[in-house]
Parts: C-alpha cells; structure tokens; sequence
C-alpha cells in the first residue's frame, strides 16, 4: 500500500505547536482534559502485561451495555482511527466500490483509497443544510457495493440523520448484503435523543466510536468497533493483531475508569458545549460575510466565506493566522474548496472562543477586496 500524508495531520495544531496559535478553533473535541479531571487511579500492581486481544472485558462489557450486545460483538482498538483501519483493511479488497459521504474525516476516505478501493463519493452541499437524502444515497448503491460509510453526528459539518432514515439504508444495505459503517464518535454530543445504533436493525451494521471527542481523552487512545456477526468479528480481531496484538493495559485501565463515570463526567460537558454553542449563534446569525449551517451534534461546524465575498483564500489564512493568531480547519482538509473551514467551538475557552470568531470576521474584513 502506498501512504499519502494527510493535510489535517500534517498541519495539525500538535504539529504546528500549540505554543503558535493564540485562539485555537481547529480542535473537534472538548477541552482536554487531565487525570484529575476524569478521576483516573491507577494502581501500583497493574500488570503490564499482553493484555486481551479483544481489549479489557470490563470495558467490553461497559461498551456491550451501551449497545444492547453481547461481550463478543465489542473490539477495544487504540482509537476510531484504527477501528476505521481495521474496519476498512480486513473487510475491503482492492477494486471493491464503497459509498463514503463526503465532506468527512479524511481517513474515513483515504484509508480506503490506500486499499485501492473504488471510492464512490456522496457529496452533501451547504445549501442543503448539508443533509443526506436518503433516497438519492441508495440510488448510488450497486449490486457490487461492499460497503457504505456515515458519519454522524457529522464530521465536519454537525449535521444528524434521523432513526427513520438510519433504518431505511441499514435494512437496504442488508437487502444488498452491503456492510454500513456508521462513525459515532460524537454520539454523546447528540442535541436531543441519540441516535440508535446501526447494529439495532442489521447484522451489517458496524459502529465505531472512541472517547476522544466528547469526554476530551484522546490522550489515552481507546476506541471500539461493535458488530454482530461472529465470522466478521474473526476477520476483525484477526487484523488487530496483525497490526497491534492487543491494546495498552493501562489506556484500557483508564477507560474503564472513565466509562464507568460516563453520565456524571458528561453532564457538565454538555452543559459547557451548549453555552459556547449559543456564542457561535449569536455571533454567526449576526455577520453577513459567512454563510453556514447551525450543527444538530458534534462541537464542529463548517461555515463557508459567501461567493459575493471576492478575497484571496491564501491571503485570508495568512492574515488570519499570523495577525489575528487564530486557527481553524481549512476545507482543503477535508477535500474542500478553502472558502469553507471546520470551526471547533468546544475546546476553547468561551473568551477565546469569542475572540477566535472575532478574528475570523476582521479576516475577512481585512482582505476583502473592494468593489
């Protein structure tokens, strides 16, 4: 397989240097936290040893609640990213088509493109609202698909699907014995009911989640796959261990710890993103450069300068980041024209938050080309 870098992790704030950017909007999760913060404990006579190649049982048997299936339908990966590659790696061969929606994550897209997929991409459009229409979804499925990937809440828009329509393409791609791979990384992010899980109504349905996002500990590298089916799961775990055997005792040790706390260390995380979620309203619904889209979950969305709006988009990230110290996402991340840009708003802080808004406007402002 031939690997090409991708531009959201090459120009990553980590690898940019936190110390750089004075108002950081790139990030798409919640504020970091620290051990203290999530209660992590851990003891002197922790074994570090192999441990279970499935990952932690007591973190397996938390997960396996969460979904309403059994231990055995959970795999423990070291963060969505790699339950997306071992997803991806073990059910996928070189030529097969899938349906990926797209703007999207960019590994949910370039890892199959690595496998030498036919990556058939659904393009959902801002003056849409950036939702899926369903009927039009299906009509790109082939007798030959092997599989169709979603996001949702969505990456990097913050747009939902609805359980009707969830259960709608999960039973025709069962029809079509084509796998479904839903990423709910920000399931717990959801404005109102979560949405089921795609493993509620197919055997096909796989999800794929992580504690990265909403919780804020990316640092401890835990994600899972859940799927139903026993000879799936066989070709699955049997990829992990190719790639890693097992996963770290002592990420999975504080997991289990922090999973164990899901609903008490959610609530004021949710309570935080809702106030900055209100910031980004008020100050979005009252400019008239920026053209966007309010997200249904997540903490992300993706605005778009408006076409009247004649600028240099090199020009407007220049200043942007070198006068104003702002960062956010750049479409080109995402496969996108620059004119659009993913806005994290839940990591900072709310004047920083404010500020970064602040800065993005005088951005535009300043390089806007006068008629």
């Amino acid at each position: 397989m031939k690997y090409n870098r991708m531009l959201i992790e090459e120009e990553s704030p980590e690898q940019y240097g936190y110390d750089r950017i004075k108002y950081n909007l790139t990030e798409s999760s919640t504020t970091d936290k620290t051990i203290k913060d999530v209660g992590i404990q851990i003891d002197d006579d922790l074994v570090l040893c192999y441990g279970d190649h499935y990952g932690k049982p007591e973190l397996r048997e938390l997960i396996a609640k969460r979904y309403n299936v059994s231990l055995d339908d959970v795999i423990i990966t070291v963060g969505a990213c790699m339950a997306l590659f071992i997803t991806y790696s073990a059910l996928l061969a070189e030529n097969d088509h899938i349906l990926i929606m797209k703007p999207n994550y960019p590994a949910n897209i370039e890892i199959p493109r690595t496998l030498g997929c036919d990556v058939d991409l659904y393009e959902l459009e801002i003056s849409k609202g950036f939702q899926m229409d369903v009927d039009s979804l299906l009509s790109r499925i082939k007798p030959s698909t092997k599989m169709v990937s979603i996001t949702y809440p969505h990456n990097p828009t913050g747009a939902m699907i609805n359980g009707e329509d969830l259960k709608k393409l999960a039973l025709a791609c069962e029809e079509n014995k084509t796998y479904l791979v839903v990423d709910e990384t920000y399931g717990d992010l959801t404005r109102g009911e979560r949405l089921p899980h795609v493993t509620d109504f197919t055997d096909y349905g796989i999800c794929i989640e992580s504690l990265s996002k909403a919780i804020g500990v990316p640092g401890i590298r835990t994600g899972w796959i859940v799927n139903k089916d026993p000879k799936r799961q066989e070709m699955l775990i049997s990829a992990k261990e190719q790639i890693c055997i097992c996963g770290s005792v002592v990420d999975e040790e504080c997991a289990y710890q922090v999973l164990k706390r899901n609903d008490e260390l959610m609530t004021p995380i949710k309570k935080d993103v809702e106030e900055k979620f209100d910031i980004v309203c008020a100050m979005l619904d009252q400019q008239d450069v920026l053209e966007w889209v309010r997200p249904r979950g997540g903490v992300v969305c993706f605005p778009r300068i408006k076409d009247e709006v004649e600028l240099d988009t090199q020009e407007f990230y220049d200043v942007l980041n070198n006068k104003y110290g702002v960062f956010v996402g750049p479409g080109r991340w995402f496969g996108m024209d620059d004119r659009y840009f993913r806005l994290g708003y839940a990591w900072p802080e709310k004047e920083e938050l404010k500020e970064g808004i602040k800065g993005i406007l005088r951005a535009v402002r300043d390089v806007r080309k006068k008629p």
